[in-house]
């Protein structure tokens, strides 16, 4: 199964600060790198994409957002040799959709 949010790495790795960890959830729900990312690709401007995945990839992995970090680093790597798998992105969106779902639950359970 996949892991959405590794609730207690993700604390582990801001000092056993749960309360800070739930914060920086909610800042990651604001966040615009996917909306970007597609608006890049869509553009065909492997530049712009490429800031946006990585960005995207950066934010959920020190968040602990497993499976988005490691779909993000998958597409990083695409748009890097200018070469996407179709149908790449719509599964990055996909796990950005469940992610943001889990973040939600997690924010509702312990904010």
């Amino acid at each position: 199964m996949a892991v959405y949010v590794d609730f207690n790495e993700g604390v582990k790795r801001v000092m056993n600060n749960a309360k800070f960890y739930v914060k920086m959830l909610g800042k990651f729900l604001a966040d615009t790198s996917i909306n970007n990312l597609e608006a890049a690709l869509n553009a065909n401007d492997f530049e712009a994409a490429y800031s946006a995945v990585h960005s995207l990839k950066g934010l959920s992995g020190n968040l602990s957002l497993t499976e988005l970090f490691n779909q993000s680093l998958e597409l990083e790597n695409q748009i890097k040799a200018k070469s996407i798998e179709p149908g790449k992105f719509d599964v990055v969106k996909n796990v950005y959709s469940l992610t943001i779902k889990e973040v939600e639950e997690v924010i509702a359970k312990n904010g």
